[in-house]
């Protein structure tokens, strides 16, 4: 094996660990305790900035604007609950993993579905992508450095939480677990503790923006830009329901029973965001917190050089004003389940992307699980695209939560429309009162559903469109368009490779080509494999790029006991894969009905830096004979001495018992390479004419 074989297999043993068995993926399977920090983090640490761009869309109008900031606050959290309710009928109707796609696909058809689909993914980006930069402008509050490099903390950490992840979903989760739960005490903590000094102690605690103005752009807002304005931080505030369809898409990932460990844990998720999205809206308004988008300008008598720190960081600042280990305490996990909050689309995304693969949607690699049993590919494509996110808009939060919501409330609507459907045309079969009536109630809880979500997806199209809301969009708009693309290719393929009227007509003749540089040993195995075909015809050529080697060689050839005739191919450009592809091409139009096998000599090498030492025309040669009808191409490989080392480690011996288990792995003959390994299986350099 070569030093950066070795290399290469130890660093990915060091980030992902030993693989697991295919037999062993129930042991992965999650426990409601380890599910809910892996899937409910997102929705939960969305109270982190939810409410912070509240504050920040209605500071616009000036600290008066503030005092909606609780009924705001309340409508969130009853869209949230009707939402939360909504999809615990879907959990138990559709416990297979689609999620709104399957639910839209089964009940509106394949476009509305794959609209969800495209939807959920663009959300799924963003919501790495927010989530990360919400937890670098929280980590900013109490550490300068990080607010100043703010970009390469984000991707920094996107590329550590691709690593965890790329563990399984298991390991991931439990990794996850202590700082989500961590989180969710300190948050508890904070408010309780915040409101016990405002309303039993009476102390009187304050945030360090509660003396300061705040310079209102539009003061002066009345009638329907006030109520424009109050719309707008709504749906601001709506980005607290996000992460909610992540359990849909990922039920599979539960332990038995599914559906019902995942309908609860929906439900605690549901309950601990609700409570905290409240709390801090209603405390931070009791100590008179401020956010702006612009402090410089928009606060007034803030000192000079003053830093904003995230709401949460203010909270925290008066609360634990006399204990400071409080106020980092609440930073640090905030800023973790931030991070963590990634994760639900790091499970989300991938189960997606497997199950639009499995429908043909999406590349068939997406489909497939690594080697620890998570969905490898679409892991790494979501955090190639969420960081493409985060260097394009600067990792500001305010910027990237006007693309955000827009697409999980599509997912939103689209679902309950499908589950609404899929109520009523059960109800038109079922006959048994009791089912009925279950069916009934989850038909009315679907259909507040639908209003609620409706509703608010029209709130944030009119809203956030001209804001950003429309690059989200069109990145939908494009990614649907790419998968009826590739839908359309499979189903080609699929039709072409299924068509029953072919009939298979044999060739009328064999001609064996076998490509020579040098009278070698090589060229002489090559020519015998090729003898040993038993072809109609027989020749070898070589391309004339060098007269002087053109003619050794065939005096070379006519000297030695060869009786294979051997052709020279003028190449004046001293080109080797037109010349040859051309002569391939001509004895195909002498003789249509014949088959062409070109033989290639190759070399194979047991040292990365060998490679680079031998030409690579072999491949060039192979890659355009491939688009040739009725030409094959066999390439005879010829190991050197440097493949000895490599070829014994690659050799596998049984173990006592192995064949009663049924895990033989018999150890290759020698030689065997040269009539069963695939080319370039073990790294092939090549001469080639």
């Amino acid at each position: 094996m070569s030093t950066v074989s070795k290399l290469s297999v130890a660093a990915k043993r060091l980030v992902l660990g030993r693989p697991f068995r295919s037999d062993t993926l129930g042991a992965t399977l999650l426990p409601k305790r380890i599910a809910l920090p892996v899937f409910a983090s997102d929705a939960m640490s969305s109270v982190a900035y939810a409410p912070q761009e509240i504050f920040l869309v209605l500071s616009v109008a000036g600290l008066s604007a503030y005092t909606y900031t609780p009924w705001i606050g309340v409508a969130v959290a009853v869209v949230m609950a009707v939402v939360v309710a909504s999809y615990r009928q879907n959990v138990h109707a559709y416990p297979s993993g689609g999620g709104d796609y399957e639910v839209a696909t089964v009940n509106l058809g394949p476009k509305a579905g794959l609209t969800v689909g495209s939807a959920l993914l663009v959300d799924y980006i963003l919501t790495v992508a927010v989530s990360i930069s919400s937890a670098a402008e929280n980590i900013g509050s109490a550490i300068p450095f990080v607010e100043q490099h703010r970009v390469l903390f984000c991707v920094v950490a996107i590329v550590l939480l691709t690593s965890v992840n790329l563990r399984g979903i298991r390991e991931s989760g439990t990794a996850f677990a202590i700082p989500t739960y961590a989180f969710i005490a300190g948050m508890v903590v904070m408010l309780i503790w915040g409101f016990v000094q405002i309303f039993i102690l009476g102390d009187d605690i304050s945030s360090e923006t509660a003396d300061f103005g705040v310079k209102a752009e539009n003061s002066h807002l009345v009638g329907i830009a006030f109520v424009f304005l109050i719309a707008r931080a709504f749906s601001s505030g709506c980005a607290a329901l996000t992460g909610v369809e992540a359990i849909s898409n990922g039920v599979p990932a539960f332990q038995k029973p599914k559906s019902r460990n995942a309908a609860t844990t929906l439900f605690l998720l549901g309950a601990i965001a609700v409570v905290l999205l409240l709390g801090i809206i209603l405390l931070a308004q009791k100590i008179g917190a401020k956010y702006v988008e612009n402090p410089a300008a928009d606060l007034t008598g803030a000192p000079a050089g003053y830093q904003q720190k995230s709401l949460v960081a203010q909270l925290a600042h008066a609360v634990f004003a006399n204990f400071t280990p409080g106020f980092y305490f609440v930073t640090i996990v905030t800023a973790l389940i931030l991070v963590l909050a990634a994760n639900t689309a790091f499970n989300g995304f991938p189960v997606l992307g497997s199950v639009l693969a499995q429908d043909r949607y999406l590349p068939r690699q997406l489909h497939t699980r690594g080697d620890r049993l998570a969905f490898s590919n679409g892991i790494l494509f979501l955090a190639i695209a969420a960081i493409a996110f985060v260097v394009a808009f600067g990792a500001q939060v305010t910027a990237l939560i006007q693309l955000y919501i827009v697409g999980v409330f599509v997912s939103f609507t689209l679902s309950q429309i499908g589950m609404v459907r899929h109520w009523t045309r059960h109800l038109r079969t079922e006959t048994d009162p009791g089912a009925r009536g279950r069916m009934q109630r989850s038909r009315i809880i679907n259909s507040i559903g639908l209003a609620m979500t409706g509703t608010v997806l029209v709130i944030v199209l009119i809203t956030k469109f001209l804001a950003g809301a429309w690059i989200a969009i069109v990145a939908m708009i494009a990614i649907f368009g790419l998968m009826q693309l590739i839908h359309r290719h499979y189903a080609s393929v699929q039709t072409e490779l299924d068509n029953s009227e072919y009939e298979t007509i044999l060739p009328s003749r064999t001609h064996s080509v076998v490509l020579v540089s040098k009278l070698h040993l090589p060229t002489k195995r090559a020519l015998a494999f090729a003898r040993a075909t038993r072809p109609d015809a027989l020749e070898a050529i070589t391309v004339n790029v060098d007269d002087r080697d053109t003619r050794r060689l065939v005096a070379e050839w006519e000297s030695s006991d060869i009786t294979v005739p051997l052709k020279v191919i003028a190449s004046p450009y001293r080109e080797i894969t037109r010349p040859v592809i051309d002569y391939v091409r001509r004895l195909r139009r002498e003789s249509p009905r014949d088959v062409i096998t070109v033989f290639i000599p190759e070399y194979v090498v047991g040292h990365w830096w060998e490679q680079i030492l031998h030409n690579q025309s072999a491949l060039r040669l192979k890659g355009r004979l491939l688009f040739e009808p009725g030409v094959m191409v066999t390439s005879v490989p010829w190991q050197l001495s440097s493949s000895d080392r490599r070829k014994n480690k690659d050799r596998v011996y049984n173990a006592p018992g192995d064949l009663r288990r049924g895990m033989v792995g018999a150890p290759e003959p020698l030689g065997a390479e040269s009539r069963s390994t695939p080319p370039g299986a073990r790294g092939s350099g090549s001469d080639t004419p």
